[in-house]
């Protein structure tokens, strides 16, 4: 590996702490000198022959020449009931940016070295206390920004999806244990299945691969959030839209059209879906300059949005800057908002008959909990989001790729077998298969995509 190199027999230290002053910060060493390191700077306040495991210890951290540095508290985990599967220690000292940089160098001149981004946790992975998906749930559950993906990732941390690609490598191994016993033990003259029995097998197989699959598109969005995009002609309450479902005036809204000249981001919650709000200078032809570029970037992000929110004004005809709104992003995911419902709403239009329309007040407050509905249901289809905290789910696209592999190499055996073609001339697409899922927990993983998954931690993870 290029970043997180596979040493057994050095000890990493890190702050697991965040930077910044606060009132408790943490130092976190792995390694076989971690209790050496640990009882040559920090004196007990209760001497003791040796620090019992797991047990809490205040006392005194000193620097090489006995000067005391903080007064901390401190552990010792030894493996393999630690976080590493390797002797750990922490000190819990004062959360000051001077105290955590004397506390490392100090362990840094008696001989740890400083950790790499995820490190910690890459340890865990190697020494066999979580696997893989497991390893890549710890981010996850760090980075959530909703319960629902809160609960998933945790889930996945306990080991529920690695539980289920476990089974589908067990039922591809013993597909392909009974194909090879045949082939490697022809005096025996072992009875293979019937094509019949081992297609029948397959096609279970490829159905129950096939239902964790589909549920990538709920877990995505619950993962990295859906991306909204607040989109229309100028002076339509786009902005106003943006700060009701904010709650605050996030926005600048005024009765000038053009006030929004460039895209305005913010993050929020909706029923349990995490989002990415994102508002838009309005769409018209003009000639001023600066608003042609706020024109330019919001069509920009409309390629990129989940779900574009077409805000027009409910209480007027479409104008000719709405139809060319409306044309900037027919091809793509769109629910209609008629605006100023408060105004009076005019019949829909003949040209806005085939999409979704919901009638809003954006002043008024009117009309939100019903746009909250709908978005929710464009993401959740027949209920799935809810169904989450009860079934296996993908939120992960290296997961999805992997499957996918390990499911067209399952399909081209059963095409072996639906053509009367000897069960034996399939191990190969059988070993691809195995290879595939074998990707997903680390077990046939390259290292360079090793490599990527643990440098996206903090340091101290």
């Amino acid at each position: 590996m290029n970043q997180i190199p596979m040493f057994k027999d050095d000890t990493i230290i890190a702050p697991a702490t965040p930077p910044g002053e606060g009132g408790i910060g943490i130092v976190r060493l792995s390694g076989p000198g971690a209790e050496d390191l640990l009882l040559r700077f920090f004196s007990p306040s209760r001497v003791s022959a040796r620090l019992d495991s797991h047990h809490l210890y205040h006392g005194i951290l000193r620097d090489g020449a006995g000067q005391p540095i903080d007064e901390v508290m401190a552990v010792l985990m030894r493996k393999p009931r630690s976080y590493t599967r390797e002797d750990v220690a922490e000190i819990h000292c004062h959360g000051g940016t001077l105290v955590l940089r004397r506390i490392l160098d100090v362990f840094l001149s008696g001989g740890a070295r400083l950790a790499r981004p995820g490190e910690f946790t890459f340890r865990a992975f190697v020494n066999g206390r979580i696997d893989l998906t497991q390893a890549e749930a710890v981010i996850d559950l760090i980075r959530s920004r909703s319960q629902l993906a809160s609960d998933v990732a945790l889930d996945q941390l306990k080991g529920r999806l690695a539980g289920k690609i476990q089974e589908f490598r067990g039922r591809i191994a013993d597909l392909l244990a009974e194909i090879e016993a045949a082939i490697d033990f022809p005096e025996e003259d072992i009875e293979l299945d019937t094509e019949q029995v081992l297609g029948t097998k397959t096609g279970s197989l490829l159905a129950d691969m096939d239902q964790i699959i589909s549920s990538f598109d709920s877990g995505r969005l619950l993962r990295d959030g859906l991306n909204i995009l607040i989109f229309g002609r100028p002076n339509v309450g786009k902005s106003s839209l943006m700060n009701s479902l904010l709650g605050e005036a996030r926005a600048i809204v005024t009765d000038i059209p053009g006030t929004t000249r460039d895209t305005i981001e913010e993050d929020l919650v909706l029923a349990g879906i995490p989002l990415r709000l994102v508002d838009t200078a309005g769409i018209r032809n003009t000639d001023d300059p600066v608003e042609q570029e706020g024109v330019r970037r919001a069509r920009i992000k409309v390629d990129s949005a989940d779900l574009i929110l077409l805000v027009v004004d409910g209480s007027v005809g479409l104008t000719e800057d709405d139809f060319l709104a409306l044309e900037f992003c027919r091809e793509r995911e769109v629910l209609v908002v008629q605006n100023k419902s408060d105004l009076g709403c005019l019949p829909i239009p003949e040209v806005l008959e085939g999409f979704s329309v919901v009638n809003v007040s954006a002043r008024e407050g009117n009309g939100l909990d019903e746009l909250t509905k709908c978005i929710q249901e464009r993401f959740s289809g027949d209920g799935k989001a809810a169904d989450v905290r009860e079934t296996v789910v993908l939120t992960d696209r290296r997961h999805r790729q992997a499957l996918l592999h390990a499911r067209e190499a399952l399909s081209r055996f059963r095409t072996l077998l639906t053509r009367g073609i000897s069960p034996e001339f399939g191990a190969v697409e059988l070993h691809e298969a195995l290879d595939a899922v074998g990707e997903i927990t680390g077990e046939t993983t390259p290292d360079d995509i090793l490599d990527r998954i643990f440098t996206k931690f903090c340091i101290g993870k």
